[in-house]
């Protein structure tokens, strides 16, 4: 499945020989690609780890309903747009099985390629942060950690019964603008409050931003992903 997937690459500490000693799959928000959080990797300072492997999938491109039946890249379609958290909304868990699957391959993919699965973060933005819950939280295989930036948990109500027992107590570094008006920030709270409900230790932090990222988030990110990784 992986193999019709784009994938953008690169390796920190400037040698493409090196051996990395950990890995961040990197999932995009919806109607981007895999180039747009490359910037953002490159802002970090990972160089105390030792050489770190980003890796940029860009989604398939599908209609999405919200946009008017229009193709873009997503990893699953969106019926509407939804401000309550607590609001019944109806998901596309058909895709979001789908890509599930695509992430669960990626994280195969490395460790494959020599980097065991407990040094692989997950990481993404909007949709890209729903399917690093949805997929990190049951990946068969402990994981090092999630990053979920500026989204909500989906298919919440079976994350209780379907989360891994290899990945229970996963960190999770969650953050969020609280001015963002795509991703309420009352969704990104309740994503945080059922996962600490569940036991998994959160490191959440509020930004003054919408939906976006900012400079501070990332320093904040990089000395997250500095302690996690730290050998």
């Amino acid at each position: 499945m992986t193999s019709s997937i784009e994938l953008i690459e690169f390796t920190t500490g400037g040698d493409p020989a090196a051996q990395p000693v950990a890995s961040i799959v990197v999932l995009h928000g919806l109607g981007a690609d895999g180039r747009d959080f490359v910037p953002v990797a490159q802002a970090m300072d990972l160089s105390a780890i030792g050489p770190v492997r980003f890796v940029f999938p860009s989604a398939p491109v599908r209609p999405v309903t919200i946009n008017g039946g229009y193709e873009m890249r997503a990893w699953y379609d969106i019926f509407s747009f939804g401000t309550d958290p607590a609001a019944s909304r109806q998901e596309d868990e058909v895709g979001l099985r789908e890509s599930q699957a695509i992430v669960q391959q990626l994280v195969e993919r490395e460790v494959q390629r020599g980097v065991p699965a407990h040094r692989v973060v997950l990481m993404g933005f909007s949709q890209g942060c729903a399917m690093t819950l949805l997929a990190g939280l049951r990946a068969p295989q402990r994981l090092a950690g999630l990053v979920a930036l500026s989204g909500y948990l989906p298919l919440a109500a079976t994350t209780a019964a379907q989360a891994s027992d290899a990945n229970r107590g996963v960190p999770v570094f969650m953050a969020h603008g609280d001015a963002d008006d795509i991703v309420v920030p009352a969704r990104g709270e309740a994503a945080r409050d059922a996962l600490a409900a569940l036991g998994y230790p959160v490191d959440w932090r509020s930004y003054s931003m919408g939906h976006e990222v900012c400079m501070e988030e990332i320093a904040d990110l990089n000395a997250w992903l500095v302690q996690l990784l730290a050998v």
